[in-house]
């Protein structure tokens, strides 16, 4: 799965100054995209028709989901990393979908921060390692 991230290199000119400047909601936006497309590789193993993939799809993005999920590697996280995830938690977002609680969105955004910091700064290994973590995947 890794390997599917190498065409995704682009990131390379965001130095470290750069990424520490973005809002965490910036950083969420792109860790959003970054989650999809691991979920959607992920599922994609379950060789299913479409409307079967986006159906499942949808159960591990969902903010609930992501919540569980984000639970999962708190305790994994180094030091860096708790920081960025809890500036995306406590990010005041603009909007809340209006099937999700309040609590569960934040640290979702989180989770998102966190995948777009790590995505920035090209550790896909690392992104790769947690989303193990979450999956329960050895």
């Amino acid at each position: 799965m890794e390997e599917s991230l190498k065409f995704l290199e682009i990131a390379r000119r965001y130095d470290d100054k750069s990424i520490r400047e973005l809002s965490p909601l910036a950083l969420a936006f792109v860790g959003d995209a970054v989650y999809e497309l691991l979920v959607r590789l992920y599922i994609l193993q379950s060789n299913k028709n479409v409307n079967t993939l986006h159906k499942n799809a949808i159960k591990y993005v969902k903010a609930q989901a992501q919540a569980r999920r984000a639970e999962r590697i708190i305790a994994q996280l180094e030091e860096e990393e708790l920081k960025v995830f809890k500036r995306g938690r406590n990010a005041n977002p603009h909007t809340v979908p209006k099937n999700a609680k309040i609590s569960d969105y934040r640290m979702a955004t989180g989770l998102e921060a966190l995948f777009g910091y790590l995505y920035l700064r090209n550790e896909g290994s690392r992104i790769i390692e947690l989303f193990k973590i979450m999956e329960d995947l050895k």
